[in-house]
């Protein structure tokens, strides 16, 4: 078995990598020259390594005609939601053009592999209170440019599977976070914070932006194993919401991982970590992904936020150490 990983250097495509190195696949994973490999230190020598830019139609089919994987998990995306309203042109590039690149050079060069569109929760926007948990067949109202690029990802993945038969489940995870996060994710960054100070880095004061919104979380560790169940079982054509079913404020989150601390820290709101808007509710109806694969989680959030501190605290006393 061929697995394709797009984004494999980044959170989560380390963690699927690691995921489907255990269950003895080949992985092949793309990177662009600037691609930072620590995320994926510990398993370098065990990726087939390609080196490609998604937005450059021609290394894209070159690239599938040489490799002809059996499985391509599309995560490569900017998917910080704040640095689509600062570069907006990079953002539907990086998103929209980069998949419908995979997607036609698949066409092209005449392989059929079962394909993962990663899509994402940010695609429905507002919800109303009576609209959750929220189906896949919810309205789409974007509220920022990322969430415009996955609608257009979306879109993508139904015109060529019905027009061209490829063989692409969509999945729209909701919030995930654990250890690798980058530190600009809220509760990567409460995570980050709390380390510093336990480390006597910085001040006993924690910065943070909306913590009213609401949110489920799942470990990342979770969510990877919910990729591989998608195609595995689910049905190309379809879209399928991927989330826990506890509800938190990211306050309450915040709230929990400072109880894992001795500290004594205050929490100051920071008006340059707040958004233009802010998607409040997302609470997903997993249950069309639920019935098909049996999936659900098992990880308590308890130990993805102590996970996570502790990542941060081994990462900030080991800077040199590419091996966390």
């Amino acid at each position: 078995m061929i697995c394709l990983i797009t984004g494999i250097t980044g959170f989560v495509g380390s963690h699927l990598a690691d995921l489907l190195l255990s269950e003895k696949c080949e992985v092949l994973g793309t990177r662009r020259y600037r691609s930072s490999l620590e995320n994926v230190i510990h398993i370098v020598d065990r990726i087939k390594w390609w080196e490609s830019d998604l937005t450059d139609y021609t290394s894209v089919e070159e690239m599938l005609r040489k490799t002809k994987p059996d499985e391509i998990y599309h995560l490569a995306a900017q998917s910080y939601v704040p640095a689509s309203w600062t570069n907006p042109h990079s953002t539907l590039i990086t998103n929209v053009m980069g998949t419908l690149n995979i997607f036609e050079a698949v066409k092209n060069v005449g392989i059929d592999p079962k394909i993962l569109n990663c899509s994402s929760a940010e695609v429905y926007g507002v919800v109303y209170p009576d609209e959750c948990p929220i189906k896949e067949t919810n309205p789409f109202r974007p509220v920022n440019i990322y969430s415009v690029s996955k609608i257009g990802q979306d879109f993508l993945a139904n015109v060529y599977h019905k027009s061209y038969g490829l063989h692409i489940v969509t999945t729209r995870a909701f919030t995930h976070t654990g250890p690798r996060r980058n530190e600009v994710f809220a509760f990567s960054s409460f995570a980050k914070q709390i380390a510093e100070i336990e480390l006597g880095l910085r001040e006993p004061v924690i910065y943070v932006g909306n913590l009213d919104s609401v949110r489920t979380i799942t470990d990342v560790r979770d969510m990877v194993k919910a990729y591989r169940l998608a195609l595995r079982y689910c049905d190309a054509g379809q879209v399928y919401n991927i989330g826990s079913n506890q509800t938190y404020t990211i306050r309450e989150g915040l709230n929990m991982m400072l109880k894992m601390t001795d500290e004594k820290i205050s929490i100051k709101v920071d008006p340059a970590r707040l958004r233009p808007a802010d998607t409040s509710l997302q609470i997903p109806d997993a249950s069309k992904f639920i019935k098909k694969t049996g999936w659900k989680p098992e990880i308590p959030v308890e130990k993805t936020f102590r996970d996570l501190i502790d990542y941060w605290k081994k990462k900030l006393s080991n800077p040199n150490n590419d091996g966390i």
